[in-house]
């Protein structure tokens, strides 16, 4: 094994303990969580493999590809969950709020293990991007859904569209950040800044 499947096993087996052990109420944001890490890990296979097949580059892969895979990767879980349990209205957002979290905490700690520490600085800054990026395209999804949940005629319609946006606000985040100075800085603070307007208007909205 790689040392990302090593690094997946090691977070992995005290959230099953925990999922085993806790209860049922507690159960299934952990297991969102795990979807989520395990959604990042074969996220990476595949982009690896698409990429290979089509011949792109790291940069050409992590633009056009990655944005692709990943957020209909991040979406799955949730699906199965709908699918198969057929959940109340009420259990929509967090679902796909713990998957993000999930994706981007495994996903912060494999870019952790693979360009040091050294930076702490820029490491927070990453840190919070990324995880605000994750966080706010299932936000996207999650917000859409609740809103299309009683209008059956459009419903699977309107899911794609939602996930054809959070596809694009992941490109636009992997272009900007991918450049250096200011565009990678507009990068970073654009999630966050998402999601202060997300939380405000969430806030006003639950008054």
């Amino acid at each position: 094994m790689s040392y990302i499947e090593n690094i997946f096993v090691c977070i992995a087996a005290p959230l099953l303990i925990a999922i085993i052990c806790i209860s049922s109420r507690g159960r299934r944001p952990l297991l969102f969580v795990l979807g989520g890490m395990t959604m990042c890990l074969l996220s990476s296979y595949i982009s690896t493999f698409v990429a290979a097949v089509q011949g792109a580059d790291l940069v050409t892969a992590s633009l056009e590809i990655t944005p692709l895979v990943e957020e209909i990767m991040k979406l799955l879980p949730f699906l199965f969950y709908m699918l198969v349990f057929e959940p109340g209205k009420h259990t929509v957002l967090d679902s796909l709020l713990m998957t993000a979290i999930g994706f981007a905490t495994f996903e912060n700690i494999c870019y952790l293990s693979q360009n040091g520490a050294e930076n702490f600085f820029y490491l927070l800054i990453r840190g919070f991007g990324t995880g605000a990026m994750h966080v706010i395209c299932e936000a996207f999804i999650g917000l859409g859904i609740l809103y299309l949940w009683d209008r059956k005629l459009i419903q699977v319609a309107g899911t794609v569209g939602l996930l054809a946006i959070a596809i694009t606000f992941h490109g636009i985040y992997n272009i900007l950040v991918s450049q250096t100075g200011i565009p990678a800085r507009i990068g970073y603070i654009m999630p966050l800044i998402t999601t202060l307007f997300i939380a405000f208007y969430g806030n006003r909205h639950a008054r």
